[in-house]
């Protein structure tokens, strides 16, 4: 239904733009989805003024293609303790899931590829801006090794506490100097997926100080309860103030710490979390990837929250089961 006194937002088009709820396909790229969701974070709290400088990484030897693939197929040591945090709170930080090397590497394989993309230089290039690059797994081995990696989908099964994971798919995310917060949201209303055995690993490329803006959760997961009936406006703010003054009131328990290099979080469809901003003079790089329970379908009736979901799940309609030749299996390792 179309209302005729609804509010605008100009990084909206067509149905998208005039049309009241969000029930109707994303009509843009994956940037301007990103461009447009920026916008829903209020900002007014937020400190104004000169970014501050943070030490470059290290100049090291990096490992090789080889050593690469070696450490991300190794197992990492998944303790119950880990899988309890996780189921209770939604989210669970994992120190060392990647060493100094390997994220380095990253970082660098990361920004190269951005950098093509936007045909600009980061770390100030596109100052304010939140960059988007997504399915680079398909074109890119380096990035290929990180997406699919053993050690990363046995970890995802093993905190969803199920045999086996396929990818959504991953997104190069880069939080530009200047770059404001990132709206409170839970990625169950991104994900076109009929089921809650979905984890997301947000695998920073540097490590994050408070200032450059790190994830930051909600918990224990049960919270999103409290908020499930505000009603989502894809137009301005107002979902984003009022989930903050909800969880103000409630008192609900917020871990906004930073990441520490090589440090790797996961967190559940229904975590609630945003991200502040990023106030200093380097690019925040995040390889995030997302993976869910194979035999997971569809749901009814996506909309335009989920974005550009029939490229990563191509020739699968509604109600059928995620299972398109871009979702691989992750783990366990096909033979």
């Amino acid at each position: 239904m179309t209302n005729k006194s609804v509010q605008i937002n100009g990084t909206l088009t067509g149905k998208n733009a005039v049309q009241s709820d969000v029930n109707q396909p994303w009509e843009q790229d994956n940037q301007a989805w990103w461009d447009w969701y920026v916008t829903l974070a209020d900002n007014s709290a937020e400190k104004k003024g000169e970014l501050f400088e943070l030490q470059p990484m290290p100049e090291i030897d990096l490992p090789s293609d080889a050593a690469i693939v070696e450490e991300l197929r190794t197992p990492y040591e998944l303790t119950r303790e880990h899988i309890t945090s996780f189921q209770r709170d939604g989210f669970v930080k994992l120190s060392n899931v990647l060493t100094l090397g390997a994220v380095i590497r990253l970082r660098r394989e990361l920004i190269k590829l951005l950098e093509e993309a936007y045909n600009t230089s980061l770390d100030g290039g596109m100052r304010d801006r939140f960059l988007s690059l997504d399915m680079a797994w398909l074109d890119n081995p380096i990035v290929r090794e990180y997406v699919l990696s053993p050690r990363i989908g046995k970890i995802c099964a093993g905190l969803l506490s199920v045999p086996s994971v396929r990818l959504y798919h991953d997104n190069i995310l880069s939080k530009e100097p200047g770059c404001g917060r990132t709206p409170w949201h839970y990625d169950d209303h991104h994900f076109p997926l009929a089921t809650d055995h979905v984890v997301t690993a947000w695998m920073p490329a540097q490590p994050i100080p408070v200032g450059m803006g790190p994830l930051s959760f909600a918990k224990p997961l049960s919270v999103f309860e409290l908020v499930k009936d505000i009603e989502f406006n894809k137009f301005d703010t107002s979902y984003d103030r009022r989930i903050t003054e909800v969880f103000k009131h409630k008192n609900v328990a917020v871990e906004n710490g930073s990441f520490n290099i090589g440090e790797v979080s996961f967190h559940h469809n229904r975590s609630f979390h945003t991200a502040a901003a990023n106030l200093t003079n380097q690019s925040r790089v995040v390889l995030a990837s997302t993976y869910f329970v194979d035999g997971a379908r569809v749901v009814d009736q996506p909309t335009m929250v989920s974005g550009e979901w029939k490229k990563f799940i191509p020739g699968v309609s509604p109600g059928e089961v995620a299972a398109s030749k871009m979702n691989p299996v992750c783990w366990p390792l096909e033979d």
